[in-house]
């Protein structure tokens, strides 16, 4: 740990990544020179990928099975999200999975020294889901440990990513001021409206929904709601209709091509790569929370509005010591130039096929969800494309 020389106020260096997944917010932290000591993460594909790519770090298995917390400054935790997710089990923080983060604050509790600073990442449906109780227990927790915290919403999009991917990022520390998380501030681009472009959309919805993303991908999913890998599809209007190549998914969180390529080999393989690179924490979010928290303490951070008691959960809070104030602060603290999803997927699409696409189309002719008429006629053609390729005999010559 060393200290900035004009805020005196101590900078982390090193930390330590529960529920780690395949490193994404590890690698952004490692970028700005925050070395991740251990991992600790119960999927062995998971930690079959971090062997590959941090071989000097600890990796370990169960959080549970953690018999004291290793000192360090910085501890992160994106817990599992399948109770706290709009299109999940909605059981809510008390859920088997999502609940696990209880065992987060106990190891801070039993530490010999608790770390200066914690890092937690989920989905922000959890904001609505019982009136926000998993973020109330989260602060509250937090404050019975002695941080202040702040937490934000934050879109990929803002760092050049063409997929639409929002996830709460809540920041406590018992050294500096959390809030810095929510000083940077660019203009937030509102949804662009479909005129022509390649868009991305959900193929197992269409009842509800679309995921209707023009120009991107909407986010990506460890799997669906029956915990099948589902990456989403791209409609290319005029040629094809297909899912991007697991390489492009690595790339549309911030990983280089193949990134998870340890874990290939076979359909089984495939959808494992699938479901840890729908699950991982976005490379670039994650670099410019490591730039904030190594660089000097900016100055003039928000105050915000004192929340009531009963208020619901805002995009961007922060609070101490029981009190909670609502800061009017954006989902893109930074708005870097995007590539459409067209320019930047280098792989060619897997064309989706005929039993997808049809059930796609016949949920979607009984909803009321507005789409363009050139989305209907392609997947009609594109449903028809598939039904004669399948249909193809090859006899033996």
């Amino acid at each position: 740990m060393y200290r900035d020389m004009e805020s005196d106020v101590s900078m982390p260096s090193t930390s330590v990544a529960l529920f780690a997944g395949i490193g994404g917010l590890e690698l952004g932290l490692s970028d700005c020179g925050i070395e991740t000591q251990l991992f600790c993460d119960i999927d062995p594909a998971a930690r079959t990928v971090l062997s590959d790519h941090f071989p000097s770090a600890n990796i370990t298995s169960d959080v549970r099975e953690l018999r004291e917390l290793p000192e360090t400054d910085l501890l992160t935790a994106g817990f599992p999200c399948q109770d706290l997710s709009q299109v999940g089990r909605r059981a809510g923080i008390s859920g088997g999975k999502s609940s696990i983060v209880s065992t987060v604050f106990k190891l801070i509790r039993d530490a010999s020294k608790k770390p200066d600073w914690v890092l937690i990442e989920n989905v922000p449906f959890m904001l609505r889901l019982d009136q926000g109780a998993a973020m109330s227990y989260l602060v509250t927790e937090l404050e019975r440990l002695g941080y202040t915290w702040a937490y934000r919403v934050v879109d990929a999009r803002a760092f050049g990513i063409p997929q639409r991917r929002r996830r709460v990022f809540l920041l406590a520390s018992l050294v500096g001021d959390p809030r810095l998380i929510l000083a940077d501030q660019a203009e937030q681009r509102p949804e662009p409206a479909w005129d022509g472009e390649t868009t991305g959309f959900y193929w197992t919805e269409g009842n509800r929904g679309l995921g209707w993303a023009p120009g991107a991908v909407p986010t990506l999913k460890g799997g669906s709601g029956l915990g099948i890998p589902s990456p989403p599809a791209v409609w290319v209007p005029g040629k094809t209709i297909g899912t991007p190549d697991i390489r492009d998914a690595e790339r549309l969180q911030g990983f280089s091509e193949d990134w998870t390529r340890s874990v290939s080999g076979g359909r089984r393989g495939e959808g494992a790569r699938w479901r840890l690179v729908g699950n991982a924490v976005c490379v670039p979010v994650a670099r410019w929370i490591g730039g904030l928290l190594i660089g000097p303490e900016p100055h003039g951070l928000p105050e915000g509005l004192e929340m009531l008691s009963s208020a619901k959960w805002p995009t961007a809070a922060w609070g101490a010591g029981g009190r909670r104030f609502e800061v009017p602060c954006g989902e893109w603290p930074q708005s870097v130039a995007t590539a459409p999803i067209a320019e930047f997927l280098r792989h060619p699409l897997k064309p989706l096929s005929h039993k997808a696409t049809a059930g796609f189309y016949s949920r979607l002719s009984k909803s009321g969800l507005s789409r363009p008429a050139e989305f209907d006629e392609d997947l009609v053609l594109h449903i028809a494309r598939m039904a004669r390729e399948s249909a193809t005999v090859y006899c033996p010559s």
